[in-house]
């Protein structure tokens, strides 16, 4: 009953948008669900087991209870044919077309210049802003071609391009920086921002300064506009072992499970506490990589603030990572990460300590506590050694868990 009131309440707040924007220059009023921070959606619908598409799972067998199997606030957007897009979910006014590729220090200066549709508050996205625009029925396309593949954005709404291969680039390179940058340092002991790659489906952190040609990188921009209060948790610790956060609707276990499985015991481990009334509950889920990513806090990580990237309200496992030393787990979402060929065999995860890597022959942080990467969902991680992919992504599988349920 309380997903069908939230649905409710969203097609009655898209209505009252439409209707507060028809004569007043498209000007954005904040939503109407009583949450500043609404974790849209991911759009997948399909179900998975570890390797291919299969008919979604009943209660009880195998693989139930992925992403594709509840269904939240769905994305919703307004093209204002000016130029601009309103997400009728978040309140968040957004560029439609992001121009040519751009340095850090450029992006962050062009604001100050930028005018659109007749508004100049115009900002460069934090990393949860920008998240909130990524969708997982997208498809992550093979080095060599970009059919079939599908981006992580919708680009009904969206220009999207994919990497210039004619100019040397990968169909993957089609980062676009955040304002976020990482509180600590990447590879070698690189300044480094979080961005978001809409052609793969990933966050991860870029250098600020220089890139791997000793140029600086340049990155796609969408400026944003409106709620600023997008992204800013409200923790609430029930003192009964949950926390419900105000922001986003959402409530969480102070504890995670303690151990690394890999993706089909970790959906089941969700649906066997449902069956032990976890917590006093009974209707616990494996959260979706946008509510996962809504917990990360990127004011903190293990090397400036001894912890993982989250509120010291949650309780966090410690791991000894690839380098034998002390880090914090990746943790599983129950969303797969889709190859362009339509195989399931990976899904996502969410790193709350050092996502890294093997490069120069050694174990380092490549990307951030707070980046979003993908594992396979069973294997051996003896296997990978040193890692996977050009930064040596650390290949873990083992990956440990948070759930989640709805307060309403």
């Amino acid at each position: 009953m309380g997903k069908i009131v939230r649905l409710i309440l969203v097609i009655a707040m898209s209505i009252l948008l439409l209707l507060g924007t028809a004569g007043c220059n498209n000007e954005i009023t904040e939503p109407e669900l009583n949450l500043s921070y609404v974790a849209v959606d991911t759009g997948q619908e399909k179900c998975y087991d570890d390797s291919q598409e299969i008919a979604c799972p009943q209660t009880g067998e195998v693989f139930y209870g992925q992403d594709a199997q509840y269904q939240g606030i769905q994305p919703s957007y307004q093209d204002n044919g000016d130029g601009t897009v309103t997400d009728l979910n978040t309140g968040l006014m957004w560029q439609k077309t992001p121009g040519d590729k751009v340095t850090y220090d450029e992006a962050v200066a062009g604001v100050d210049d930028f005018s659109l549709a007749g508004y100049d508050d115009w900002r460069l996205p934090t990393i949860k802003e920008l998240y909130s625009l990524i969708l997982f029925s997208g498809t992550d396309p093979a080095p060599e071609s970009v059919e079939p593949a599908v981006p992580f954005v919708d680009n009904n709404y969206f220009d999207f391009e994919y990497g210039d291969i004619s100019a040397g680039e990968r169909i993957i390179d089609a980062q676009y920086w955040s304002s976020t940058e990482y509180v600590a340092t990447t590879m070698n002991q690189d300044a480094t921002v979080f961005g978001v790659n809409f052609a793969d489906g990933r966050i991860k952190g870029y250098p600020r300064d220089t890139g791997p040609q000793g140029q600086p990188m340049a990155e796609f921009v969408r400026y944003v506009r409106g709620n600023l209060n997008y992204g800013i948790n409200n923790f609430m610790d029930n003192g009964d072992g949950t926390v419900t956060d105000n922001a986003t609707g959402l409530m969480w276990p102070k504890d995670d499970s303690g151990e690394g499985m890999d993706w089909e015991d970790a959906l089941a481990w969700v649906q066997q506490h449902n069956e032990e009334n976890y917590l006093g509950y009974n209707d616990w889920r494996l959260p979706n990589a946008k509510e996962l990513q809504s917990i990360v806090d990127y004011t903190r990580s293990p090397q400036t603030t001894n912890s993982a990237a989250i509120d010291t309200v949650f309780e966090v496992t410690s791991i000894i990572d690839e380098r034998g030393e002390m880090n914090y787990p990746f943790y599983w979402t129950s969303t797969t990460h889709v190859d362009s060929a339509g195989g399931g065999s990976a899904a996502v995860y969410v790193a709350f300590g050092e996502a890294s890597g093997y490069m120069g022959s050694s174990w380092i942080d490549v990307h951030g506590a707070g980046a979003q990467r993908s594992d396979p969902k069973s294997g051996d991680p003896a296997n990978y050694p040193y890692g996977r992919g050009p930064q040596g992504d650390a290949i873990r599988i083992y990956n440990y868990i948070r759930c989640v349920r709805d307060t309403s």
